[in-house]
């Protein structure tokens, strides 16, 4: 038995399925009574965890982003990892909206993350380590007491609890 537990929170996203899910969405687009004749569309830029959407009116934008959430969501990608940019004027009498992934665990969620644990006044020990925050403790009841509370309290977009020993 180990005399010490730990375990990382993440927060990541598998980037294969997000990609299905954008093609999966792009299909729907593509093939969609209502969305015959116009310019909407998806593009995913992988290298910067971006999406672009394109549509011909803000209606038509928040239903090609309707689709892409229904696809995220059936391919097993945490939605709340979407966060939208702002909507601006593309040609055409187009409109057009970047939205990013998050991933990661930017530094002051991870100090705030770590504050809440040690207000919880169990032994544990949590430190930022890169862009996640590692938590160390005794006991395996209090590291699941952690993982009760951040899932509860935790920042809004989706967190994973990896590598336990």
């Amino acid at each position: 038995m180990a005399d010490n537990h730990s375990f990382d929170i993440v927060s990541e996203i598998n980037t294969a399925e997000m990609h299905n899910a954008v093609v999966q969405a792009q299909h729907e687009i593509a093939v969609r009574y209502d969305f015959k004749g116009t310019r909407a569309a998806i593009d995913y830029h992988k290298k910067d965890n971006t999406l672009t959407l394109l549509a011909d009116h803000k209606g038509q934008l928040d239903t090609v982003l309707q689709v892409l959430k229904e696809k995220m969501a059936k391919r097993g990608v945490a939605v709340n990892a979407l966060k939208r940019g702002k909507m601006e004027e593309a040609s055409h009498d187009s409109v057009r909206e970047t939205l990013s992934l998050h991933i990661g665990i930017e530094a002051d969620d991870a100090r705030a993350m770590i504050k809440q644990i040690k207000q919880l006044g169990l032994k544990v020990q949590a430190q930022i380590v890169d862009n996640k925050v590692r938590v160390m403790g005794k006991k395996i009841d209090d590291l699941q007491a952690v993982i009760a509370l951040l899932k509860e309290h935790g920042p809004e977009y989706p967190l994973q609890f990896v590598n336990f020993t």
